[in-house]
């Protein structure tokens, strides 16, 4: 395996960095999606759910694109919100965070809602007729038992997050140490025509961080298990 400089551990170190915020960032939003598409009916549940998994059908280079025109100094976003309070996220790193973020969010979703769906509902009743509110009810009765789905979503999320190459690389460019991620490296030592050797050991050290991550995943489960 090729002597790694720096320019390679900074892709590796910003790659974990991205999905870690990007998943952590999302924890909360797809919680609280989850639990609506769960729990409560309202008019437009059909056009919310369709907008949470548009990404999942949508190729990400177009993911991308629109995140660029929104976010972009001529987006309506960037014109009217951020720029006049001096903030800048195309091409940072940023940038990638929310790319990765929209993208894996409909995974992060579906495996919370797997989990609510697997709350049995008379749980929630008696906490209800013992005088639970419903912020109550969440912290004490719905998260706990749906532990293993909030986990298995935040997971997945984030192994999404190592691998996000399409959005990233439209929103965020591909900057050495700046936005440079282990896909982003991956493709632009395989377009270079000595970069093979760099671009496999890169692979290589992806397979290896997704792995640990699936075993991690493996060992919560086992733990949550053991703890119902």
């Amino acid at each position: 395996m090729p002597a790694f400089t720096s320019a390679e551990y900074l892709a590796i170190l910003l790659s974990l960095k991205v999905a870690t915020v990007a998943t952590l960032v999302s924890l909360p939003f797809g919680f609280g999606v989850a639990y609506l598409m769960t729990y409560r009916q309202f008019r437009g549940k059909v056009a919310l759910d369709v907008a949470v998994n548009l990404p999942l059908t949508l190729p990400p280079v177009v993911i991308g694109y629109i995140l660029l025109l929104l976010l972009g100094q001529e987006g309506f976003i960037g014109q009217h919100l951020l720029q006049p309070l001096g903030i800048r996220l195309i091409f940072t790193w940023k940038a990638a965070v929310i790319a990765t973020a929209v993208v894996g969010f409909p995974l992060m979703v579906r495996s919370i809602r797997l989990g609510m769906e697997g709350v049995d509902e008379r749980l929630i009743q008696v906490a209800r007729t013992l005088g639970a509110g419903w912020f109550d009810t969440i912290v004490t009765v719905i998260i706990p038992l749906s532990l293993r789905g909030i986990a298995a979503g935040s997971v997945l999320m984030f192994a999404r997050g190592l691998g996000e190459f399409g959005a990233t690389i439209v929103v965020a460019g591909n900057i050495p140490g700046v936005t440079q991620t282990i896909p982003l490296a991956i493709y632009e030592y395989a377009s270079s025509p000595d970069g093979d050797r760099m671009a496999l050991a890169l692979c290589l050290v992806s397979v290896l961080i997704s792995v640990v991550v699936l075993l991690l995943h493996e060992y919560l489960n086992r733990r949550i298990a053991r703890a119902d």
